[in-house]
């Protein structure tokens, strides 16, 4: 049965849709079975992909306010990863989903009738902690934080873990925290040097040894609609995202 994984951080900019972009290919590289699931309305983790968000027949939205989704119908089939999309429409999502019976439970209801079909599924979460995001953590097994490395990181995350707690408490007692990868790290800098002892000191282990690198070519490659291993499979921002990959293998593997 796949894991499903929440990629979370109310905070805007920290590196989220790249990686969860970049690790889902980065893990079919390694020969597993991956589904992106985009459940952000930005629907950037479905351009990554080079899909265009508007194009999509079915999207994420229409899945979960449905009472019989077609999941199969609505799965893209990229070279990269399976992807599940979003756009715009998603953003009605909140208000839509007041009125249903289970509104924090939809996402998993949707992902429950194909997660035998993959070894990962990875969600991108939208950059806030509204209803959306609480349907992302009652879907997953575990919760990853990408981390910009950055003098306010540590503040953001206080809010995050409050609402992860809470999730505990009432609705996915099971989650669990899969990492914190750093991201944006300048080696130049004391400041990145600061940030990556700080955050080790606060969650120890579940800090991912893998550190991404600032890179113009991870920037770059979303507007070619690639991720980093097809657009400069040699770039150190590609490097640090294979390395996560093998990584995040070893440690579920252990």
């Amino acid at each position: 049965m796949g894991k499903i994984i929440a990629f979370a951080n109310q905070k805007g900019g920290v590196g989220k849709t790249t990686t969860a972009v970049n690790l889902a290919a980065a893990l079919t590289e390694q020969e597993q079975r991956v589904l992106l699931c985009d459940f952000d309305p930005q629907g950037n983790a479905t351009s990554g992909f080079g899909i265009d968000p508007r194009s999509l027949e079915t999207s994420i939205y229409e899945l979960i306010v449905s009472d019989d989704p077609p999941v199969e119908e609505a799965i893209i089939h990229t070279e990269w990863a399976d992807v599940l999309g979003a756009n715009v429409n998603l953003a009605g999502a909140e208000i839509d989903l007041v009125e249903i019976d289970h509104r924090e439970y939809r996402l998993k209801m949707v992902l429950d009738q194909i997660r035998e079909q993959y070894d990962y599924i990875l969600i991108d979460c939208p950059p806030s902690l509204g209803l959306l995001t609480l349907n992302c953590l009652c879907a997953a097994d575990s919760f990853f934080v990408p981390l910009q490395c950055e003098y306010y990181a540590l503040e953001g995350l206080t809010q995050l873990m409050t609402t992860i707690r809470a999730v505990q408490r009432s609705m996915n007692p099971d989650i669990q925290m899969e990492g914190v990868l750093l991201t944006m790290f300048d080696g130049r800098t004391n400041l990145s040097i600061q940030v990556v002892d700080e955050v080790k000191r606060h969650f120890g282990n579940k800090v991912f040894s893998t550190v991404v690198p600032r890179n113009v070519r991870l920037s770059e490659a979303p507007s070619h609609g690639q991720p980093i291993t097809a657009y400069d499979r040699y770039c150190r921002g590609a490097e640090a995202y294979m390395a996560l990959a093998q990584e995040l293998l070893r440690r579920n593997i252990g």
